[in-house]
């Protein structure tokens, strides 16, 4: 099986970046004259994918902009609702207004605004969320101060999240293509009982864009997006197709990008190893099966090329080539069944993660190459129940079964020849399995009072045989022998939730939760020789540790007026055994980190609001903090984000989609630091400065089938770095983005 699928996807890495190129290269004459005829063609159907309240499988158009104001200011609101139960993966059917939980959705207006070149730019700067990037090309998200193992993220409600996820920020976000992104959900604090371990501090669920099946035929939609940035040289390129039929639908995709090195702020000049290249291709074909039921496959292929690590950069030279992420799905969904259940969604899917490192600390008469290839397969059945007085019942099944290979080896530098095989970053018998089952309860206690009750139970099971430094004799004058021991570990939990939504008055809301987090070792902390730690720095096997649990507390106001929205959330959260880096002294070459559990807590406040001061302008801005602390050696949890917010000035057209958004990023000092961050060459010495930058950002439709934005970044050229990253932030950059249908 394996094999056959890695044919599949490696033949499609090797022809989708020749079909990219060749596609825009025969379709740019094409292109360009059905533009110059775009004036006599009818106007194109707005999409209801720019509202977050989605149809089941619809969207039309890739240039869906309202024209009415007040649209634009209620489609975005906290009465927002996301999609259908069920529908790509969600697993709540509530708004955001009356959840729970801190919920946001990026739309794909918002996302078109934006403009987007990577995941990275896609989600920057959202409430309560920090980017972090060690190299351009990846991306980690932080919530509630967490991120890598302990944040899910998920592609049509399927994990990306597997069993060698590192601990600390990773780069796998980032191997999403934005352009075939329809919208993404952001759920803040500890979602175990739906999304099982690893959602300890959050959920982001990346929505796919669809194929307008269950909508009027009306052609095929062909989109061509291009866009430029100065402070990279950058050139990113999109072309999408959307048809349907009425039973059948197809959406096609393909993207290439090249970005070169980036020019900071200031007087620092272009930061060398930051540049790099990606190609993608993607299709989903939808068909009704019946009048209550769909069948969907998918097929998504992502790769990245030449990724230079750069904080280790020019003393250490570490490559990535490629970092490559296939996913394939069958899933079937109804609705109005008529049976013990109301809806379901059945999903058989199969993920591949594959990277390849080149690494060579020049010091050194030798480089290293490596591998790690990660399949997961995953089946999921949800389904729903309604019941009787305003509640619904919903409930079901998952499983993901992760099979790794991996090696090493380490070859001469000046010749090239091979010179022996080194211990994997994993264990070539890697292997995992996790398997939950959960149920929620959700009722309409009466007009004002909504209540949320649910559980899970959740087994995790791992299996490796890693390389340990064992003492055979008992002889304290002879060294340790690395002996292979074989560990299959397991670990149960139940896991439970529960939450209020009370409405004070028509426009003011008050919600409270208490939710249990819950995270199993997963192979990366068990089993890994990870050099891939901080400039010199590796993990080693640490075979006794105990899962991750935690208690999370969150209350929050929220309100909602024609001309006013808000919402304030305060959390607090206990972690028990949270796995982390303990120091485990030095092999001669890299110093050496095993794990251990120690109790940890995290508090934090978010705020957001909007005001709109007529039918074309409207204040915004967004605000969090956090504070994280380590209870067993009284210091602060490592890379804890800073102080952050965004103030912004908004102005929209009323006769028609044109829209201009002045916004600064304001950012404080981050100097609560641990052991780590102090021995990180990514922080600064003291910690990591405060910044603002100040931007502006314009679109327009030029025609009813073009499209521009240009977006004047960091406009005063601060010189600045994200807390945490090894790559400094862009100084000042003209964007732009053009996108047409023909």
């Amino acid at each position: 099986m394996l094999p056959l699928l890695h044919t599949i996807t490696d033949t499609v890495a090797k022809n989708v970046k020749l079909a990219v190129a060749t596609l825009c290269i025969l379709l740019m004459p094409v292109a360009f004259l059905s533009a110059q005829d775009a004036q006599d063609k009818d106007p194109v159907t707005p999409s209801p994918s720019d509202i977050p309240t989605l149809p089941e499988t619809t969207v039309q158009g890739v240039i869906p902009f309202p024209h009415d104001p007040l649209r634009i200011w209620l489609d975005n609101g906290l009465d927002a609702q996301g999609d259908p139960l069920f529908s790509n993966g969600q697993r709540v059917n509530q708004s955001i207004l009356r959840s729970p939980t801190h919920r946001s959705i990026i739309d794909l207006r918002e996302l078109l605004e934006r403009s987007p070149v990577d995941m990275y730019q896609a989600i920057e700067r959202e409430a309560g969320v920090l980017m972090q990037r060690t190299q351009r090309g990846a991306a980690s998200p932080f919530i509630r101060g967490l991120t890598g193992q302990q944040v899910v993220i998920l592609v049509d409600g399927i994990r990306m999240n597997n069993t060698t996820f590192r601990l600390g920020p990773n780069q796998y976000f980032n191997t999403i293509d934005p352009g075939m992104v329809d919208h993404i959900e952001v759920i803040r604090g500890p979602q175990t009982v739906l999304y099982g371990s690893d959602a300890m501090g959050g959920v982001i669920n990346v929505i796919t864009r669809q194929t307008g099946l269950g909508s009027t035929p009306n052609g095929p939609i062909k989109t061509w997006t291009n866009r430029y940035s100065s402070a990279d040289n950058a050139f990113y390129t999109r072309m999408n197709y959307q048809y349907h039929n009425g039973k059948t639908g197809i959406f096609l995709g393909s993207g290439y990008a090249n970005l070169n090195n980036l020019d900071r702020g200031g007087d620092l000049g272009r930061q060398p190893a930051t540049s790099y290249s990606q190609y993608s291709g993607d299709v989903r074909i939808d068909r009704i099966i019946a009048d209550n039921q769909t069948l969907t496959f998918s097929l998504q292929h992502f790769v990245q090329e030449d990724l230079f690590r750069s904080d280790r950069f020019p003393s250490r030279r570490t490559i990535f080539d490629p970092q490559q992420r296939s996913m394939m799905y069958l899933r079937m969904q109804g609705h109005d069944m008529n049976n013990f259940f109301d809806q379901y969604s059945l999903t058989f899917s199969y993920h591949r993660q594959r990277e390849q490192v080149k690494d060579r600390l020049l010091s050194q008469p030798y480089f290293e190459k490596s591998e790690t290839d990660n399949n997961t397969f995953g089946f999921s059945l949800l389904m729903g129940t309604d019941l009787a007085d305003q509640s619904h019942l919903t409930y079901g099944v998952d499983m993901y079964n992760d099979v790794v290979d991996s090696f090493k080896n380490r070859f001469d530098a000046t010749t090239g020849s091979f010179l022996s095989a080194r211990n994997p970053t994993y264990p070539d018998d890697g292997w995992s399995r996790q398997t939950g089952a959960f149920v929620q309860y959700d009722k309409q206690l009466n007009d004002h009072l909504d209540v949320t009750a649910g559980t899970r139970f959740t087994r995790s099971h791992v299996r490796a045989t890693p390389l340990l430094k064992v003492d055979n004799d008992g002889d304290p004058l002879t060294d340790p022998v690395e002996t292979p021991v074989h560990i299959s570990p397991s670990f149960d939990n139940w896991s439970a939730s529960g939450g209020l939504a009370y409405q004070l008055n028509a426009d003011l809301m008050l919600v409270g939760s208490i939710s249990e987090g819950f995270r199993a070792p997963n192979l990366d902390d068990l089993a890994s020789n990870n050099d891939n730690v901080q400039q010199t720095a590796a993990d080693t096997p640490s075979i006794d540790l105990l899962p991750e649990t935690s208690l999370s507390y969150e209350v929050a106001l929220r309100k909602e007026t024609d001309d006013l929205r808000w919402q304030a959330t305060s959390y607090w959260m206990d972690i028990d055994n949270m796995i982390l880096r303990t120091p485990a002294g030095s092999d001669g070459t890299s110093i050496l980190f095993s794990r251990s559990n120690r109790d940890s807590k995290i508090n934090g406040f978010e705020f957001y609001a909007e005001k709109r001061v007529d039918d074309n302008w409207t204040l915004y801005g967004n605000f969090s903090y956090i504070l994280g602390q380590d209870q067993v050696l009284n210091e602060p949890l490592s890379r804890i984000p800073p102080t952050q917010g965004i103030m912004g000035l908004r102005w929209r057209n009323s006769e028609k989609y044109e829209y201009l958004d002045f916004y600064a990023w304001l950012v404080r000092r981050q100097d609560r630091l641990n052991f780590q961050d102090i021995s990180d060459s990514r922080i600064p010495n003291g910690g990591t400065p405060g910044y603002a930058t100040f931007n502006i950002r314009y679109g327009t439709m030029l025609s009813d089938t073009q499209r521009i934005t240009v977006e004047l970044e960091n406009i005063l050229d601060q010189a600045y770095r994200v807390h945490g990253s090894g790559v400094d932030g862009a100084g000042f950059s003209a964007n732009i983005q053009y996108s047409f249908e023909f």
